[in-house]
């Protein structure tokens, strides 16, 4: 089948190139193929242009690509539309581009892969960094408390210590108490010698004679017996000679 071009060319991948049937070149193909549906339509030209020839030339060219990814394969992000709102998309040559805050604070397109990764990475890192906060609180909450804890466990310790002080100084002065009691004598009555035999003993120094009733002489007492004194309650007053309690009667 012989067809000619006027005035549009038929374009192919880089690099190939295609004769009319009049023997007339075409134009080498200008262009980047990155769509599928471009290589379908380029494919149907070469077709009807050239026959076998452009089938085989783009065949090679079709495998070559899809092996090795090269300059023309690599979709670039949308330049003529502004990333200025975070997590918004936008399609460019059949890819999702996602508007993304990179690490330094910019808003840039990215393939939606690439902004997963990125978010995920992000995510990640900050979980981390909460964990992280969440246990420094616990390890902070369980030092104050330890400190907390000693504070009362020192106060405790020092309480009994005051406590113990204060049973040994009271004890110490009980035992001072004790010890100046223990000088005082007591005082002791002189030894009286014995009353002479016709003598009451519970007197001593004027003999006192032994009767019904005996009483000072000089006094109102009416007797029978009368002694005169001062006389020693050594014993137990019968006769009543001590009249002010002072262990010496008839003074």
């Amino acid at each position: 089948m012989n067809t000619r071009f006027g005035r549009k060319d038929v374009r192919f991948p880089d690099g190939m190139s295609c004769q009319s049937a009049d023997g007339k070149r075409l134009s080498p193909v200008s262009g980047r193929l990155a769509k599928t549906a471009v290589m379908a339509s380029a494919a149907l030209l070469a077709l009807t242009a050239c026959g076998g020839q452009a089938v085989a030339s783009l065949t090679t060219a079709s495998a070559f690509s899809s092996a090795t990814p090269t300059a023309s394969d690599t979709t670039s992000a949308p330049a003529t539309i502004s990333c200025t709102t975070e997590d918004s998309s936008e399609t460019h040559q059949q890819t999702v581009f996602i508007c993304t805050k990179a690490d330094d604070g910019k808003l840039l397109w990215m393939e939606q892969s690439a902004s997963k990764r990125v978010k995920d990475a992000r995510a990640a890192a900050a979980s981390l960094a909460l964990k992280a906060a969440a246990a420094k609180a616990a390890s902070d909450t369980a030092a104050k408390e330890a400190e907390a804890k000693a504070a009362q466990e020192q106060a405790a310790a020092e309480s009994a210590r005051q406590q113990a002080a204060a049973a040994e100084s009271a004890r110490q002065q009980a035992a001072a108490a004790a010890a100046a009691a223990a000088k005082v004598q007591t005082p002791v009555r002189p030894v009286v010698p014995a009353a002479p035999s016709g003598c009451d003993p519970n007197y001593s120094g004027a003999c006192v004679p032994i009767a019904s009733d005996v009483d000072c002489a000089g006094g109102s007492g009416n007797g029978p017996a009368y002694v005169r004194g001062p006389v020693t309650v050594v014993g137990s007053d019968i006769y009543g000679l001590d009249r002010n309690g002072d262990g010496v009667g008839c003074e």
